[in-house]
This record gives structure tokens, sequence and C-alpha cells, in this order.
């Protein structure tokens, strides 16, 4: 059984305070993937991460969503590409320290984007990886773009480029909320099931990020998903928070846990 499990970048680090990683909780997050792959042996995994306070701060400051040109921007990129690996450096170390087996597979080395969309990355490799029992491992990165120059790949778009290729069963997304809520600001009723239909309703009620965030926020993590399912019949997304204590081990295991599931 083959799961994408994204650790949002508002889960791993502090967004009010740049490069800041909340090692404490990562330490968590990757003992608790360690425990669901003993409890399932067939449990295959590509983790991505977001890249929170270490990389959305800087890519703001340069632009670099909206495409490169100048030398200015070049120079930026590059320095949103240094500062993102800093936090992908932690999170390899950490969940090594786990027992597992990670592998990263970074978006700016292999792939391409053409007008801010990815149109390529290495799938190839990562099914050998997978198919080694390695986890392989991608993150919120900057990527070289036919016409815009560069731009910005976020963790959705590698998992929804490398989902057409590998048929992930479920899609989860593990971030500080308990999921979409039907209240937003105020928080306090989840939505357990969100369909297309739903969203067509529901849309101009859920937020972005309350931080620096050059990827959209929920909003567009919601859209994302159900872009990609509808392409891919079957296929679930589950939206949750990782603060939770065994919250994320619990999911990856196919158990109770509060949140939405995204499907057509």
């Amino acid at each position: 059984m083959l799961v994408f499990i994204k650790l949002g970048g508002s889960l791993i680090t502090d967004k009010s305070r740049p490069r800041t990683a909340r090692r404490e909780v990562i330490q968590r997050l990757a003992a608790e993937v360690a425990q669901a792959r003993e409890q399932r042996p067939d449990l295959a995994l590509v983790l991505g991460h977001g890249s929170g306070s270490f990389g959305h701060v800087e890519a703001q400051r340069y632009g670099t969503a909206r495409g490169v040109s100048t030398p200015a921007e070049w120079r930026g990129m590059a320095e949103v590409w240094r500062v993102a690996d800093l936090l992908n450096r932690i999170i390899i170390d950490v969940f090594a320290e786990a027992g597992i087996p990670v592998m990263r597979f970074s978006p700016s080395s292999g792939g391409i984007g053409q007008s801010g969309r990815v149109v390529a990355l290495p799938s190839e490799p990562v099914r050998m990886a997978l198919e080694g029992g390695l986890v392989p491992v991608v993150y919120g990165d900057v990527m070289l773009d036919q016409e815009r120059g560069g731009m910005i790949a976020s963790t959705e778009a590698s998992f929804g480029y490398l989902a057409a290729r590998l048929k992930p069963e479920r899609i989860l997304l593990a971030g500080l909320e308990r999921g979409v809520y039907s209240d937003f600001p105020p928080g306090r009723s989840v939505i357990p099931v969100l369909t297309r239909r739903d969203w067509e309703t529901l849309r101009g009620q859920v937020g972005a990020s309350a931080n620096s965030d050059v990827t959209g926020g929920m909003a567009s993590k919601v859209q994302g998903m159900l872009d990609l399912i509808g392409t891919m019949p079957g296929l679930r997304a589950f939206i949750y928070s990782g603060e939770s204590d065994g919250a994320t081990r619990r999911a990856l295991l196919g158990e109770a846990v509060e949140g939405t599931w995204i499907q057509d």
C-alpha cells in the first residue's frame, strides 16, 4: 500500500519566526511514522514537507513565485533554495535518526516547470527507491521554469505529478488545523467529507495562511487535491492536525482521526 504524506510547514516550523524548526514536533512525527511502518510492513511512503519559515519569507521577499528574470531575482531564487534546503536537512537527519531509510529527491535538481506548473519530475528513480524499501522525500522547493525562468514548486504540486505516475492509495496532509472548517475563521466545526460539489459553496469561506505562504494556504491545498482526485478515480486526500499525539501514526494505519476527507 502506497501513501503520500505531507508534513505542513505550519506544523514543523514556527511560521511567525524566520528559520525556526519545531524540532521536538519533527522528532515526534518521525517516531510515529516509524511506528506505523513497523506495524504495517507493507506500508510504502513518499514523504513530503513544506518549507514554512525556512522558505516562504524569502520567496515572498524576492517574488520568486511570479517568475525570475533579473540578476537580483536569480540571486533571490538561489537564496530561497538555500534556506528551504536547510529545513530539508533537518527533516532528513531526524527521520534517519528514527530509523527511517529516507532519501531526498529535490524538485530543484530534477524538475522542470512551465508557467508555474510542474511538468517534469524524476518519477522512475522514486519508484525504484520505493521498490527498495526506501522512503523518498520531496519538499517545497524552487524549480526552473521554461516560461518564467524560475518558480516555487509546492509539495502538493510535486505530489500531484508523482501521484499520477505512482498511484498512491491516499494522500495525507498534516498541518496545524484539525481539518477544513465550515465556520472559518472561528474553526469550531470540521467538515468530515468535502466533495467538489461542496467546494463550490464553501470556497469563499476557506482562508489562506495567517503567515507568509506563497503557495496559497488551505484554499489552494483543497483545490489542488480536488483537481488531482478528479483525474484519479478512487484517490482520496485527508487533511488533519499533526499536533495531536498519535494522529499521524493512526492516519497512516487507516485508523480513525478527526479531519476532512477530500473526495470526488
